[in-house]
């Protein structure tokens, strides 16, 4: 990659960041570094994407409506809990000052057949996350594997209100690819819909996110990935994106996601 466009292309993937530390021993130290990263000389991240628990600390670290926002995770990793234990940790999570919700669908249900508890579960929860508050679906595209069923996973997601549709919790063996991207990214083509989309896990530098631009840019158009039509989630790709950028040493990240 050249250059200019590296940096180009690092520049736009700072500003889509959701800088993430999703690993079972975070603390609250390793939450005040998050908060400090996402705020860089060359510009902030979209988000930082951290557990329910974490979430009041993170607002009184941000304050009210900082730039950055705080997104968290419900039914995670697994997406087996029940919807009503989900909107109740949704609820709590906002009451907490969550900005964005990162909701794994009982992806298990979906490759047993079940297609009404994906929409069960999305519906749900979309009504307990009243605007401004983003909902962003995870599919985990990994473990569905099969193109046909990611599709009716990213089809079913849509139409039950999910503002964007992520790939992967992290947390799994296969996480975010491209193929599995460019069928998510043609659902949201086909459906007609403001929806985003959000690569998550293995995710890693400026080149890996370069080519998840240019394929969202070659299905729905140059200048489509905005903060609100396109999030990546990751947490060592702050350190490549600073590097490029021209930031010195890279931060230390979280150890896994």
């Amino acid at each position: 990659m050249h250059e200019d466009s590296a940096k180009e292309t690092a520049g736009t993937a700072l500003s889509l960041l959701d800088l993430t530390d999703l690993t079972d021993d975070c603390d609250a130290a390793a939450i005040e570094k998050l908060c400090r990263q996402a705020q860089t000389p060359f510009g902030n991240t979209a988000a930082i994407c951290i557990w329910p628990r974490f979430v009041t600390q993170a607002r009184g670290i941000l304050g009210k409506d900082h730039a950055v926002k705080i997104a968290t995770v419900v039914n995670f990793p697994s997406g087996e809990l029940a919807v009503a234990d989900v909107v109740a940790e949704t609820r709590q999570a906002i009451a907490d000052g969550a900005d964005e919700i990162d909701l794994v669908i009982p992806y298990r249900a979906l490759i047993a057949g079940n297609e009404a508890a994906v929409t069960g579960m999305v519906t749900a929860v979309k009504a307990a996350s009243p605007p401004p508050v983003i909902l962003k679906t995870i599919l985990e595209t990994g473990e569905i594997g099969d193109p046909a069923l990611i599709r009716k996973a990213s089809d079913l997601a849509i139409a039950a209100g999910s503002d964007l549709i992520k790939t992967s919790t992290g947390k799994v063996a296969v996480n975010a690819t491209l193929p599995a991207a460019e069928v998510m990214l043609t659902a949201i083509r086909d459906s007609g819909k403001p929806v985003g989309f959000k690569p998550a896990g293995g995710v890693r530098t400026v080149a890996d996110a370069g080519a998840y631009l240019a394929l969202a840019a070659s299905i729905l158009g140059e200048g489509w990935a905005t903060p609100k039509t396109f999030r990546f989630g990751a947490s060592g790709l702050l350190g490549d994106i600073l590097a490029v950028l021209g930031g010195g040493a890279a931060p230390a990240a979280p150890a896994s996601y």
